[in-house]
């Protein structure tokens, strides 16, 4: 009863928000974002000892303050855009997304190559549900989902990153659909710059060694995917641009140190955009 009851503020939530302009929503989130810079010191810390510990021999404590206030005023944008961007016709959404280098991708698939895509949570990376399976509609384009405790919030947000066609792999039934699919030619999004607990292996990234998740190199040695990194940048007021590399180099390259090169992609997408991270 009480999901529920939390289901039904969130849907009048969402219903107030998406009333209004996407500009309107990304100026609102912005100053929304200022405000919780202000108000929240705990979370200002830690944001602030996160950028020292990527940046501190790079940029200035004044520079590191800035970056940090920058991050809270970003994050409040995206987060707004965002909850509009997932109703929003697919088409208009397009028109929101520029794409930079995205032909490495084609390249790729269209010689029937899988891909495993490394992704990071810059920006409006929720757009990449919406925006992929419009680019590249003609394989079959997923991801791994982890579902939320709210079963009526993960319902509906399972139907809202669907709704363009991307297939969702729920990460507690293992990872053999996953394998198939890319065996049949497709594409996978991974998001890599999440903490892996016990069961990540131990890679360098921004000078520390950080817990990180195999799964994007273990998938591509076992299906001989391409990796690829994808990064989706804040471009402008309700604006974002789509960044691909080239692909890493597989032949001959352990597990571990696809996984550490993976970290580095990441790591390349943070210091182009820091205050997107």
């Amino acid at each position: 009863m009480l999901d529920f009851c939390i289901y039904l503020f969130y849907r009048a939530g969402l219903l107030l928000l998406t009333a209004l302009p996407l500009r309107a929503l990304f100026v609102l989130g912005d100053g929304a974002g200022f405000c919780a810079w202000l108000i929240l010191g705990k979370y200002r810390r830690l944001a602030r000892r996160n950028v020292s510990i990527a940046f501190r021999n790079e940029k200035s404590p004044r520079e590191l303050r800035r970056l940090v206030r920058r991050h809270f005023q970003r994050l409040g944008a995206n987060l707004l855009c965002g909850v509009k961007l997932a109703v929003m016709p697919l088409e208009k959404m397009e028109t929101r997304v520029e794409t930079e280098n995205f032909d490495v991708v084609h390249r790729q698939l269209r010689a029937g190559r899988p891909v495993v895509l490394i992704l990071s949570h810059l920006g409006n990376w929720e757009l990449f549900a919406q925006i992929l399976p419009r680019l590249i509609g003609y394989v079959r384009d997923s991801t791994i989902y982890q579902k939320l405790r709210n079963r009526f919030i993960d319902e509906h947000v399972r139907r809202l990153r669907g709704r363009a066609g991307v297939e969702m792999f729920d990460r507690k039934d293992g990872f053999q659909e996953a394998i198939e699919l890319l065996r049949g030619g497709g594409a996978i999004g991974i998001l890599s710059d999440q903490h892996a607990g016990d069961h990540g292996l131990w890679v360098p990234f921004f000078g520390r060694l950080a817990s990180t998740s195999p799964l994007p190199a273990l998938l591509a040695k076992r299906t001989g995917a391409a990796v690829i990194g994808m990064a989706l940048y804040t471009s402008g007021t309700a604006r974002w641009r789509m960044v691909v590399t080239e692909p890493l180099p597989t032949a001959d390259q352990s597990v571990e140190a696809l996984t550490a090169k993976a970290n580095e992609i990441v790591a390349q997408q943070i210091r182009r955009a820091p205050e997107d991270w």
